[in-house]
C-alpha cells in the first residue's frame, strides 16, 4: 500500500493520462534511470550545465508538448494541462532540483507570453519551444527583489514606436541560455502603473550582457544587464497595468510547481532513508526497532502523503478555475508555503534517523537535504505567503458560498483560464465552498474528529477574538494565526482527496494525529506572542488537544513504512 502512494520508477505507469503523455513521462523516467545514480550525483557535485538533459527534452519535444497551449499549438498533443505538468514536476524533483528548475523558470518565462495578445511574440515562443529552447522570467532585481513597483529596468522611447531598454535583473533562472526572456520594466516618459512594460528579450543579443551565475550550482540563476537594448513593437508583451497583472498572474501559474517538486525530492530521499535505517544494526537490533525511529519515519511518511493529497486536489481547483471561481488563489500560496515547509519537516525527520548517512557523497539524500530548503524561499518567503493566505481567512472559515462540486481533473484539456486571469486584485472578496463537509465525511476517524474541534475553535477565535486594528500591524502575531488557518485548509483538501481516492483510514488517522499536534504547537506559539491579549491567550491554551492514540493503527501504518525498505534504489 505504501508503495502505491509514492512515486516509484520501478512500477510507474501514469495510466491516468493519454498515450503521448504517458510515453513522455515514462521516457523521462527511463532517461534518468539509464544515466544512473553515479552520473546524477556527479553532475550535481560538479555543477555541470544541463546540456544533456535539455538535448533529451528537445529530442522528445517534452517542453513543447507540455508547455504550448492549444491556442498556439502546432501538434495535436500540445496543451497546457496542469495535471500532467504536476506529474512532470514530481519526476524532476525526484531526480534533482536542477532539472526541475530549468523547466520551472521556462514556465515562468512563458507566462507573460501566453497572456499576451502579441501574435508575433506568441508564434516566436511556440517556435522556440519546438526547437527545444528554454525561457526566463526577468522580474527580480538586486536592489528591489520582487518589488516590481520599484523596477529600475528603464525603457526610453526611441521615436519610432519602440524603446531602448537599460537596466539589470537578478536571480533570473536560465538567463545564460534563454531563447526568450520575459522582462519587466517601466517607461521613462510615463509615471505610475501606466508606464509598466513587459517585453521579450533574447539572451544572445549583443546588448544583453550576462554578468554571472549568482549561485554555486548547476542551476544558472543569473544576473544580466541590458544596455540600450532595442525593443520593437513585436517585442512588447504588455503595457500599463496589464503588465503588472501579467507578473502576478504568471506567479500564480508558475510557482504552483514548487509543491510537486518538493514531493519528488522527499520521495526519493524516503526510499534511501528507510532502506538504510531498516538494514542498519545498532546494539544488536535494526535501527527501525527503536520506538522513536518508528515514530519519526511514520510521521515523515504521513506528512508526505498529506503533501501529495493536498497538491493533487489543488490541481483540480486550478483546472476548474474561472472568473467566478477564484478559490485557486488561496490554494496557490498554500502549495508554495505549506506543502514546501512540510517537505522540510519530512527531510528533517528522516535526517534525524539516518544521521551521518545523510551527508555521504554517494547518496541522493545529501542533495535533497540542501535543495529542499530552497523551495519555500523561491517565492517571497514563507512570511509573504502566510500574509497572503490570511487575506482569505474570514471568508473561508465564516462566509461560505455555494459552488458546484469540483471533480478530479485528469482530462486531456487545455487550462485556458490560467492565461486569462484578469486583474490581480480583489483577494478579500474571493468566496469558498463550506469546508465543514470534508471533515464531516470523516467524523468517525478519531483524529479527524479531534482536529475538527480545533478548526471549530479557530472559527470562534476569528469571530470573537481576532486581532484588532493595532494588532493587525503586528506581523509576528498574524503569522502565528496564519499557520493555524493554513492547517485547516491543508486538512480540508487532504480530506477531499482522501474521499476521491479511497485512502486507507489508518493512514488518514495517523496523518491527522500529526496535524493535531501541529495545531497545538502553533496555538502555544500564539499564546506566547508579546501582543497577544488575555482573551487570545486563554483561547490559545483552550485549543490545545492531545491526539487520539491507537497502538494497533500506528503499527499497521508502520508496516507500510517498513515495506519501503528496498522498494526502490536507483541503479548505479
Amino acid at each position: 500500500m505504501a508503495d502505491s502512494l509514492l512515486f516509484n520508477p520501478r512500477t510507474y505507469d501514469p495510466a491516468q493520462f493519454d498515450p503521448e503523455t504517458r510515453r513522455l513521462l515514462r521516457a523521462t523516467v527511463d532517461w534518468f534511470e539509464e544515466r544512473g545514480k553515479r552520473r546524477l550525483i556527479e553532475d550535481y557535485r560538479s555543477r555541470a550545465w544541463l546540456a544533456d538533459f535539455l538535448a533529451f527534452a528537445a529530442k522528445e519535444g517534452l517542453f513543447a508538448t507540455f508547455l504550448t497551449p492549444a491556442s498556439a499549438a502546432g501538434q495535436e498533443d500540445q496543451r497546457w494541462d496542469t495535471a500532467r505538468i504536476a506529474a512532470l514536476n514530481e519526476i524532476f524533483g525526484f531526480y534533482g532540483l536542477d532539472y526541475w528548475y530549468a523547466w520551472q523558470v521556462t514556465i515562468l518565462g512563458l507566462g507573460p507570453v501566453w497572456q499576451s495578445d502579441n501574435t508575433a511574440a506568441r508564434a516566436r515562443a511556440a517556435e522556440l519551444l519546438a526547437q527545444g529552447e528554454v525561457f526566463a522570467f526577468g522580474l527580480s532585481e538586486k536592489t528591489h527583489g520582487a518589488d516590481i513597483y520599484s523596477t529600475d529596468m528603464l525603457l526610453t522611447p526611441d521615436g519610432n514606436g519602440g524603446f531602448r531598454a537599460t537596466g539589470s535583473k537578478y536571480y533570473i533562472g536560465n538567463g545564460n541560455a534563454a531563447g526568450l526572456v520575459s522582462v519587466f520594466g517601466r517607461r521613462t516618459d510615463i509615471e505610475g502603473p501606466d508606464g509598466y512594460v513587459f517585453f521579450a528579450a533574447d539572451s544572445r543579443h549583443p546588448a544583453y550582457h550576462l554578468v554571472k551565475n549568482v549561485v554555486d550550482s548547476s542551476k544558472y540563476v543569473s544576473e544580466f544587464r541590458l544596455e540600450d537594448y532595442p525593443v520593437g513593437p513585436d517585442d512588447v508583451l504588455h503595457t500599463g497595468r496589464a503588465a503588472f497583472d501579467a507578473a502576478l498572474n504568471t506567479v500564480n501559474v508558475g510557482k504552483f510547481n514548487l509543491c510537486t517538486a518538493s514531493i519528488g525530492i522527499c520521495e526519493h530521499a524516503m526510499y534511501e532513508a528507510v532502506t538504510h535505517a531498516h538494514n542498519r544494526i545498532l546494539y544488536g537490533r535494526p535501527v527501525t526497532a527503536f520506538p522513536h525511529v518508528r515514530r519519526e519515519l511514520a510521521d515523515a511518511y504521513v506528512r508526505l502523503v498529506g503533501m501529495k493529497l493536498f497538491s493533487d486536489r489543488a490541481v483540480d481547483y486550478f483546472r476548474s478555475a474561472s472568473p467566478d471561481d477564484r478559490r485557486y488563489l488561496l490554494f496557490n500560496p498554500m502549495t508554495k508555503m505549506k506543502v514546501t515547509t512540510e517537505g522540510e519537516k519530512v527531510i528533517d525527520l528522516m535526517w534525524d534517523v539516518i544521521a551521518a548517512k545523510g551527508f555521504e557523497r554517494d547518496t541522493y539524500f545529501a542533495q535533497a537535504a540542501v535543495e529542499i530548503r530552497g523551495l519555500p524561499k523561491l517565492e517571497g518567503t514563507v512570511h509573504v505567503n502566510l500574509a497572503l493566505i490570511l487575506k482569505f481567512m474570514r471568508n473561508h472559515l465564516l462566509n461560505p458560498a455555494e459552488f458546484a462540486a469540483v471533480p478530479t481533473r485528469l482530462d486531456a484539456a487545455d487550462d485556458t483560464f490560467l492565461f486569462q486571469q484578469g486583474p490581480a486584485r480583489g483577494l478579500g472578496s474571493v468566496r469558498f465552498h463550506d469546508w465543514r463537509p470534508a471533515y464531516d465525511a470523516y467524523a468517525g476517524v478519531p483524529n479527524v474528529a479531534r482536529f475538527r474541534e480545533q478548526a471549530d475553535a479557530l472559527c470562534e477565535f476569528v469571530a470573537t477574538a481576532a486581532p484588532d486594528e493595532e494588532q493587525s500591524r503586528d506581523l509576528d502575531l498574524l503569522l502565528a494565526v496564519g499557520q493555524l488557518f493554513a492547517l485547516v485548509v491543508h486538512g480540508q483538501l487532504i480530506l477531499e482527496q482522501a474521499r476521491l481516492t479511497d485512502l486507507d483510514e489508518d493512514v488518514l488517522d495517523e496523518l491527522f494525529s500529526v496535524l493535531v499536534r501541529d495545531f497545538s504547537a502553533y496555538a502555544v506559539e500564539l499564546h506566547g506572542k508579546d501582543s497577544a491579549t488575555a482573551d487570545q491567550q486563554r483561547w490559545a491554551l483552550g485549543a490545545v488537544r492531545r491526539p487520539v492514540v491507537d497502538e494497533a493503527r500506528s503499527r499497521r501504518v508502520w508496516e507500510s513504512v517498513e515495506a519501503l525498505s528496498g522498494a526502490y534504489e536507483m541503479a548505479p
